[in-house]
Formats: C-alpha cells, structure tokens, sequence
C-alpha cells in the first residue's frame, strides 16, 4: 500500500508523518523505516525507528529513490513500513513525471508486503490523476 500525505509547504506534512511514524511502532510487527533529506527530526522519533538520511547516500532521482528503497528491502526483510518525507526535495522532478516511479513503487509494495507512506509537497489544484489514488 502506498499512501501520500499532501500539501503545500507548511501545511503540516511532517507533522503528520512523524506522528503516523510514532504511532506505527505500537501497532507494526515489522521494522519501521524513516527516510528523510536530512537529520532535522532524527531524535523526534523513537528508537525503534530505523532513521536513515537519505541526502546522505546521493538520492537525488526517482530512479535514485527506488533503488535505495529497494535496496534497503533487500536487506532487510522485516521492514513492514517505510516512511519517506521531503519526498519531492530528493526525487527532485515534478510530480507529473513520477508516473512511472508509483508504478514501480507499487508493484514493490505488493511483491514485498511493505507499505510505504510519503509526504510531498504537492498541490490538490495541480495534482496528476496517478497521484490522486495514494491520496490521504
């Protein structure tokens, strides 16, 4: 399953993924995953959260993107959720051209038994109708 958390800028995204993070340990039997663009919120989440820099590791594409993702299942097969935030600061495209990238993200989830929820900085006004169906 794939969810995205939308909006502007300040509308209170990372809020809500923390918050969806926080409250996923009490209820995940898998591991939690959290991949972000930098530490800003490292020590707001609970240990048990798995906190990866994303910046880091030169994600800067969707292709990027999905081959840190997909590599990080590899690894570990107990990831149950994968939570990504700043997502349109490291893929660094417009939402438009992410078609594809979902398409493959998806496929992933279901292979793989792993949902992923993201947070993007995206417009309801001008959001593309592939991108509408992980809206919550």
């Amino acid at each position: 399953m794939i969810q995205i958390i939308h909006g502007k800028k300040g509308s209170g995204k990372t809020k809500k993924i923390l918050d969806m993070a926080i409250q996923s340990v009490k209820t995940t039997t898998g591991d939690v995953v959290f991949v972000d663009d930098d530490a800003r919120y490292m020590y707001d989440l609970p240990h048990e959260v798995r906190f990866v820099i994303a910046s880091e590791y030169g994600v800067n594409s969707p292709d990027m993107c999905l081959g840190f993702l997909s590599g990080m299942l590899t690894q570990n097969f107990d990831i149950s959720i994968v939570f990504v935030d700043a997502f349109m600061k490291l893929v660094k495209v417009p939402a438009e051209e992410l078609e594809s990238f979902f398409s493959r993200l998806e496929a992933i989830s279901e292979a793989h038994h792993v949902d992923f929820v993201i947070s993007a900085s995206v417009d309801d006004a001008v959001a593309p109708d592939f991108l509408r169906k992980y809206f919550i």
